[in-house]
C-alpha cells in the first residue's frame, strides 16, 4: 500500500465587495504587468504591458510550455523574487539560517507574498484554448514561483491580436466590421 500526501495550492482571493460601495480596481504597473494568452493547438501567446491602443497593439509573442517556452519567460520577469528564494534555500541548505524543515516552505510563500519586483501575470483564453493548457499554466506559475497571477477575460482587441496571430485576420487589416 502507498499512502500519498495531499497536495494543495494556496489560494488568494479578493475581498467580498459589499452592496453599493465603489470600489476601484487595483492599479497594476505596465512594467511589472505579464499578459498571457492561452491560444488554440496548445499555443501560447505573450505580451508585456497592456493592450489599450487599437491603431497600436503591443506585438505578440508565440511559445509554448517546453522549458524552453514560457517557463524562460516567466523565469526572466521573475529573476529578482527568484534569486531570493533560491539565495534564502542556499543558506538553510548551508546552515546559514536555522529553521525547522517544515516551516521552510511558509517562509518562501512569505518571501513572495512580501515581492514588489515580480510579475503581475494576467492569464487569460482564446475560445479554442483547451482545459489542459490552463492545468499546465497554473503548473509553470507554481514551478517559477509566481506570486501574483489571475485569470481575466480577453478584450477584444486581445481577441483580434490572437486572430491576426493565428492568421484568422490578415496582417494589416482591422479586423473590425
Amino acid at each position: 500500500t502507498v499512502f500519498t500526501k495531499p497536495k494543495i495550492m494556496e489560494i488568494v482571493l479578493p475581498e467580498k465587495i459589499k452592496k453599493n460601495e465603489n470600489v476601484e480596481p487595483p492599479k497594476i504597473a505596465k512594467s511589472r504587468t505579464l499578459n498571457i494568452i492561452l491560444g488554440p493547438e496548445g499555443k501560447v501567446f505573450w505580451y508585456p504591458g497592456i493592450a489599450d491602443d487599437p491603431k497600436n497593439p503591443p506585438p505578440l509573442q508565440e511559445t509554448n510550455f517546453s522549458p524552453e517556452g514560457i517557463r524562460q519567460v516567466l523565469l526572466e520577469r521573475n529573476r529578482a523574487l527568484f534569486k531570493k528564494v533560491t539565495a534564502f534555500n542556499d543558506d538553510v541548505i548551508a546552515g546559514k539560517i536555522e529553521i525547522p524543515r517544515d516551516s521552510v516552505q511558509s517562509a518562501i510563500r512569505q518571501l513572495n507574498r512580501d515581492d514588489d519586483t515580480g510579475p503581475m501575470v494576467l492569464i487569460k483564453a482564446y475560445e479554442k484554448a483547451k482545459y489542459g493548457n490552463f492545468v499546465d499554466i497554473i503548473d509553470e506559475m507554481s514551478i517559477c514561483d509566481i506570486a501574483r497571477y489571475t485569470f481575466v477575460d480577453l478584450s477584444w482587441l486581445e481577441v483580434e491580436m490572437v486572430k491576426r496571430a493565428i492568421g484568422e485576420i490578415p496582417q494589416g487589416s482591422t479586423g473590425t466590421n
